[in-house]
């Protein structure tokens, strides 16, 4: 049986991820927004409990933790899935039929307005006004690969090739 004096406590172990994260920005306040960045990686959003638990750990208000995890846009209060899929509905994507992609993967996903999200956490569908890539319209990206001059079959492709290296890993479960 372990000592309770050289053991960790539970709140500890349970944000160890968040500690080694913290520890690597070396518990600076003024590093927040890339601690933020990091914990977001590692759990694909911000869950709450964390951002408590990071605002504890740093010595800084709740209140200052939360408010730059919900200014940028960039930073997610809602679990995403493993593949982040962008559409830019911007002017040049949205003439060159950026929608009948958007339709594409909401049916083929089975997404919606009110579900951004896959039951198995595999996808998350955003829609962005622009990615700042208008000469290759219209444009998806995965994560972080950009996919320019798409069109259904190509995007359809794409999502096939995704789903199947998910097979071949196993149950397509997050890594």
């Amino acid at each position: 049986m372990k000592s309770t004096l050289t053991s960790k406590p539970p709140e500890v172990r349970r944000f160890q991820k968040v500690n080694e994260i913290l520890d690597n920005f070396g518990n600076n306040p003024a590093r927040l927004i890339a601690i933020l960045q990091s914990v977001q990686e590692e759990y694909r959003y911000l869950p709450e409990p964390v951002l408590s638990y990071i605002a504890t750990s740093l010595s800084v208000p709740r209140a200052r933790v939360f408010g730059v995890a919900t200014f940028y846009a960039h930073f997610s209060l809602e679990p995403k899935g493993k593949y982040i899929i962008r559409v830019c509905d911007g002017t040049a994507c949205h003439v060159n039929r950026s929608q009948s992609l958007l339709d594409l993967i909401e049916k083929r996903l089975k997404l919606n307005n009110k579900k951004s999200t896959t039951d198995d956490m595999l996808f998350t569908l955003e829609k962005v006004s622009c990615l700042g890539a208008c000469g290759l319209a219209p444009v998806v990206v995965i994560n972080d690969r950009v996919y320019g001059q798409v069109n259904t079959d190509k995007l359809g492709q794409v999502l096939d090739g995704i789903l199947l290296e998910e097979e071949r890993r196993g149950t397509g479960e997050i890594e």
